[in-house]
């Protein structure tokens, strides 16, 4: 028998959990911190960036948006995701697609240092 899941309460357990983390982590005096890089102005991806940046800070991170705009180089992009992995501050780097036709959105993504 199918059982019908409620997402919205699913979502909330998940983000008291991830605050609690978060709250933990700042009391040691180590808040996390995302930063999102945004190249052009995609109305959607406007949305979607800023939405993240609200859920972020809604549970106690330090968030972060770097925006680019579209005509920016590959290389600069690229030296931008360098600089943020070698910055210890932050956590989490977020590159927001679609990118514009002139990047290759893999070789960015995987320019993102995982740790």
């Amino acid at each position: 028998m199918a059982e019908i899941l409620d997402g919205k309460l699913v979502a909330q357990l998940i983000q008291d959990g991830v605050r609690a983390g978060v709250g933990e982590m700042g009391r040691r005096g180590a808040v996390p911190q995302l930063v999102v890089i945004q190249v052009g102005e995609n109305p959607a991806s406007t949305i979607y960036v800023r939405n993240k940046a609200k859920a972020s800070e809604a549970i106690g991170m330090i968030s972060r948006i770097s925006r680019l705009p579209a005509a920016t180089s590959e290389a600069v992009l690229l030296g931008q995701v360098d600089a943020l992995n070698g910055d210890s501050e932050v956590d989490g780097i977020l590159v927001q697609l679609p990118l514009p036709e002139h990047m290759d959105s893999f070789k960015v993504l995987c320019r993102i240092d995982p740790a």
